[in-house]
């Protein structure tokens, strides 16, 4: 590989928002998981979160399938609002493993938007 091809994917790691988004998601499963082990959660908050990323995920993915086939694709909004109901770690991992939505800044600034509204609201819940 080129010298060319390398900076393109050093560039490539360092704005997929790993930086952000590891510690994130690591910070929101703790805090989901602490109100349901502290009880001020029902335990089903866990898979349901689980389920809505992993449908947030197929949603990245059906867009990207539809995408390459010319067929009618899902609209940006509908995939920030699953990322704001909760399904942005899905959203991101859709984001990396399948190239999708990963290099359009008004995108990602839209979606990070919506991770961090989604979590300082889950935030502000607890606290309460």
């Amino acid at each position: 590989m080129g010298r060319q091809g390398r900076n393109r994917h050093a560039r490539r790691r360092i704005g997929s928002g790993a930086w952000l988004a590891l510690p994130l998601t690591l910070a929101y499963a703790a805090a989901l998981g602490w109100a349901v082990v502290t009880k001020r959660w029902p335990w089903w908050v866990l898979p349901a979160a689980f389920g809505v990323s992993l449908l947030a995920f197929f949603a990245y993915r059906q867009d990207k399938h539809a995408a390459q086939r010319g067929r009618r694709r899902t609209p940006e909004n509908t995939l920030h609002l699953w990322s704001l109901a909760g399904g942005w770690p899905g959203a991101w991992v859709a984001q990396q493993v399948l190239r999708h939505k990963s290099s359009k800044p008004g995108f990602l600034a839209a979606f990070w938007a919506t991770a961090v509204l989604h979590c300082a609201a889950v935030g502000y819940w607890l606290a309460r």
